[in-house]
């Protein structure tokens, strides 16, 4: 395993990470869960992210389970948590967003539910047009003073707004955000490599990437439809299948049977690819992954030997499929 630093932190984190979206607490079952996590940290890795929202904090309870029962030692491991989504089926309205009732009570709610005195990343995991930045702010440098969240930060907040908090965590000698988990892949890239780039120096910002495979686009296992029984294939998931589609999904599909192509020429999983091509970036402190089968886990680590091995030329080819 590589470690990286989470931007202008003294936290190193493992290139890989392993996250609990979607299929913690709903799709697989709990053994399933620690046989997932127990591959996880024997490669290396020790960052696991997780969201109130995820199965209505079921998954963040599973996480926290699997984790005592493999008994992880607490200064070997980083866990996050994410607030804005709420963890109700039908919050109200002091149950969401980013106040201050809502960030406090979502972090104790996490930490109950993680089994854990601290979160090391606690992440605003959108932003909140109803309440000020300033009290977000404050909020969070709170519990951080608490002792509570070591390390805060946002997710999928744009350059303008994360600027904003640093500004006033700065005017106000507050902790400012250090990181942000955006979405980075071959399909969404403009975000972390353009409009993020002047807050990596002058911010010191951190990222912890996540869906590196555009939901399983970039797998190969939707090039010829998307199957029932498959993610994107149900009908709960429809929003997901647009979102990550896009507006012309017969071009998209196009490219990613290219991609699958030159991926099988190469003798290349094109998910492990597809991972190593958001590694190569430098200001990716993590990629998170996910999986349901430890199977899966282990061939999409193989993308931590494609980095350094794959010549240049490789890389342009595989960067041309979605140039066209």
């Amino acid at each position: 395993m590589q470690y990286r630093r989470l931007g202008a932190t003294g936290l190193h984190l493992s290139a890989l990470s392993f996250g609990a979206w979607v299929t913690f607490g709903s799709q697989i079952a709990r053994d399933q869960a620690r046989n997932l996590v127990a591959a996880a940290w024997d490669h290396g890795i020790n960052f696991f992210d997780n969201a109130e929202s995820y199965a209505n904090g079921r998954a963040e309870q599973v996480m926290g389970d699997v984790i005592a029962d493999l008994r992880l030692p607490r200064d070997g491991f980083c866990v996050s948590s994410k607030v804005f989504f709420g963890s109700a089926a039908d919050p109200r309205p002091t149950q969401k967003g980013l106040s201050r009732k809502h960030i406090t009570d979502a972090c104790h709610g996490a930490l109950k539910r993680l089994r854990v005195d601290y979160l090391d990343l606690y992440y605003c995991h959108r932003p909140d047009p109803t309440t000020p930045i300033a009290e977000t702010v404050h909020a969070m440098d709170t519990l951080v003073r608490q002792g509570k969240v070591l390390y805060w930060g946002t997710s999928e907040w744009s350059a303008v707004q994360i600027q904003q908090a640093l500004d006033i965590a700065e005017r106000h000698n507050l902790q400012g955000p250090s990181m942000e988990q955006p979405q980075y892949n071959l399909l969404h890239r403009q975000r972390v490599e353009q409009e993020y780039a002047p807050l990596y120096e002058r911010a010191g910002l951190g990222t912890t990437t996540f869906s590196p495979l555009a939901s399983g686009l970039l797998s190969g296992k939707y090039n010829e439809g998307f199957p029932d029984d498959a993610r994107l294939g149900l009908a709960s998931m429809a929003w997901l299948q647009e979102l990550v589609l896009g507006s012309d999904g017969d071009t998209r599909l196009a490219q990613l049977r290219r991609y699958s192509a030159l991926a099988a020429e190469l003798d290349l999983p094109p998910a492990a690819l597809a991972i190593a091509w958001c590694l190569r970036n430098p200001q990716v402190s993590s990629v998170i992954l996910g999986a349901s089968r430890v199977e899966q886990l282990l061939q999409n680590l193989q993308a931590l030997d494609l980095v350094d091995t794959l010549e240049p030329a490789v890389w342009a080819r595989v960067e041309a499929v979605f140039a066209q």
